[in-house]
């Protein structure tokens, strides 16, 4: 049985890798900083940035470029004016798109990535690529091959600015297309008249720059075969305005019990509701979540606020990493096996939650199909600890 189990595994690994590389290309790099809250740019924030720092010609061609509008925090490679003179057709705007990448890239995470690696920018089909000096413990990072001259120039926590100093000139309509495994790259902008007009992107764009984050820092942070389920529901997920997702780490879905979460990712993902630690905890016991999986619901079977002694549990597991990830759209927790399914009759309350009314008939977590028709304390004592004992088994507790 165990031997069937893990060819089980390995088959569906191999399936997730196949489907996500079909999909997306494949990137090794770390994630970019992304700051956890929302922000409001200013339409005069990155004019005034910008030539605060010198880069007077950037400065004036920030406001066509629309770089306040993305919603997002972003990396500029500025170009200093003395070596924009080398590009005189160049279109300023589009330039400094094509020099603008969304999230936060310091020079220590720049010096992390592997050589090769591409940006994707805030150009449509446009990335930079990454390279480095040969010699040296603190080699020299270059962008296109101009180098980071004047590092971490400015960073505030939405923009942060590097200066470079050469030759420059646009990017080629195939830069990303080079080297695809060292890139991932997802839907553009919209480009009319020659400058992509970030304002017209479509309403759920931030997701998509939010999905890529969150891929990248799972895959690099022990939870790559989750990053694999976002790839592959790539564009169901990014229709969402926000998503709570449960995660299972790579050894806990390889081992005993959590060859279930894969096949039922979608049930561990609540859609169009970001819910942080803050509010996660502050869930009475009963509360109902919805999720991606159809009609199948989340349960609050214990309440936060209990600690270690008491940890929360929601359909029996306990939430053992709160705020594992999160970015301005997506929080995920660590949960420590799958969820099993929970039947139940619910109402709504005055809050909007939906609250468990009444329930009843069987549990079964050792099956693969996880389903546990209880409700929290209202099932019989026998059967809690039935319930209970068989995920504490998974647990390995």
């Amino acid at each position: 049985m165990a031997i069937s189990h893990n060819l089980l595994l390995v088959l569906i690994a191999l399936f997730m890798i196949s489907a996500a590389t079909a999909i997306f290309l494949d990137s090794p790099t770390p994630s970019p900083v992304i700051s956890p809250h929302d922000h409001t740019f200013s339409p005069s924030l990155f004019p005034n940035v910008l030539s605060s720092l010198g880069f007077q010609q950037l400065s004036a061609a920030a406001s066509s470029a629309n770089l306040s509008t993305t919603g997002t925090p972003v990396t500029v490679f500025a170009t200093a004016d003395s070596s924009l003179i080398t590009c005189p057709t160049c279109s300023l705007p589009l330039l400094l798109q094509e020099h603008s990448v969304p999230g936060l890239y310091p020079l220590h995470f720049l010096r992390s990535l592997a050589f090769g690696t591409k940006l994707e920018t805030l150009a449509p089909n446009r990335c930079l690529t990454v390279t480095f000096s040969a010699t040296s413990r603190d080699p020299k990072v270059f962008i296109n091959g101009v180098e980071v001259a004047q590092p971490d120039l400015f960073n505030n926590g939405m923009i942060l600015v590097h200066g470079l100093r050469g030759f420059v000139s646009h990017l080629s309509p195939l830069s990303c297309n080079v080297e695809r495994m060292s890139s991932l790259s997802f839907d553009s902008f919209p480009l009319p008249n020659s400058v992509s007009t970030v304002s017209s992107a479509s309403p759920f764009s931030v997701m998509r720059f939010m999905l890529k984050d969150a891929i990248i820092r799972l895959r690099n942070s022990g939870y790559s075969i989750v990053a694999l389920a976002l790839r592959v529901k790539y564009a169901e997920l990014s229709e969402l305005k926000a998503m709570t997702v449960f995660a299972l780490d790579d050894v806990s879905i390889f081992a005993s019990g959590g060859h279930a979460y894969l096949p039922h990712f979608k049930f561990h993902v609540v859609p169009n509701r970001r819910i942080m630690a803050g509010e996660m905890v502050s869930l009475p016991a009963g509360t109902v979540l919805p999720t991606m999986e159809g009609e199948q619901k989340l349960v609050v079977t214990t309440a936060g606020g209990g600690g270690v002694l008491a940890p929360m549990k929601i359909n029996y597991v306990r939430v053992v990493h709160f705020d594992l990830l999160h970015n301005t759209r997506i929080v995920i927790h660590g949960v420590s096996v799958s969820f099993p399914h929970m039947h139940h009759h619910v109402t709504a309350d005055q809050k909007g939650f939906a609250q468990m009314e009444q329930s009843h008939a069987h549990c079964d977590v050792s099956g693969s199909s996880g389903v546990c028709d209880v409700h929290d304390d209202f099932a019989p004592a026998n059967m809690r600890s039935s319930v209970l004992g068989n995920i504490e088994e998974q647990e390995g507790l």
